[in-house]
């Protein structure tokens, strides 16, 4: 008994020095800030203003292996997009080596003008490149269909396609090392009650595309949305929650 006392203390402790670490919060500046989830990934949260919604937090992630990173979306704007490169470069001494966008939306890939400049590469799904184009968009330079592997270090980083939700393109990442999935806006923080923009997304294909995300990423660790707190799998269930209340008839 005393030993499962022992052991679960420990664990206790354990998990109150993750807790601290997921949400220690740096200010890079007044619409930008990062929040550490791991040892070696941190959430960047902006804020901008979108017709209709006024002013969101859009979510995005800096996943770093030796100080070196990858990036995956952007800051709504280009200067905002300076703004939080030119702290990771300059305060926590990164080489950003590489750009993900999760769609091709601006609250993704509205810096990607700015990233280009600096010669950092960018990989996309087929379909976001195909989307950028027809509208008038800086467009990512290397392509991928259904799945894409890269590496930073000796880690892997996993894309992947599993069809039209938030919108036709959307895609999710896998860092397997850290658990950790940034699943962008197909999948909505616990505070959501509503799928928010789907303009330019599909709402019969909605349901099936998260249900093969949470079948294919149910241990997960650290779930993060397009916007809101991150968290567990209990987000991809929640969002699933309100697809089935919003399916067509």
């Amino acid at each position: 008994m005393q030993r499962v006392i022992v052991v679960f203390i420990a664990c206790l402790i354990q998990f109150q020095g993750y807790s601290k670490q997921a949400f220690k919060k740096i200010p890079v500046s007044k619409d930008i800030e990062l929040i550490q989830v791991s040892e070696n990934a941190y959430v960047h949260v902006s804020w901008a203003n979108f017709e209709n919604f006024g002013r969101v937090p859009c979510n995005g992630l800096v996943y770093i292996q030796n100080r070196e990173a990858f990036l995956f979306d952007t800051p709504a704007t280009d200067s905002m997009t300076k703004e939080l490169v030119n702290y990771l470069r300059d305060s926590l001494k990164l080489e950003i080596k590489g750009f993900v966008p999760n769609h091709w939306h601006s609250d993704c890939m509205g810096g990607l003008g700015y990233l280009q400049s600096q010669k950092i590469e960018s990989y996309a799904s087929q379909k976001t490149i195909k989307l950028a184009k027809s509208n008038h968009l800086p467009v990512p330079a290397h392509g991928f269909k259904d799945s894409l592997q890269l590496r930073l270090g000796d880690k892997l980083i996993n894309c992947y396609y599993f069809g039209p939700a938030h919108s036709l393109d959307n895609i999710v990442v896998w860092i397997p090392s850290e658990k950790i999935l940034f699943a962008g806006c197909m999948v909505k923080s616990m505070a959501s009650e509503d799928l928010g923009n789907t303009a330019d997304g599909d709402l019969v294909a909605y349901p099936k595309t998260i249900e093969l995300v949470l079948k294919r990423f149910g241990n997960a660790r650290i779930v993060i949305p397009g916007h809101g707190d991150s968290g567990g799998t209990e987000l991809i269930r929640h969002t699933l929650e309100i697809v089935e209340k919003h399916k067509l008839p």
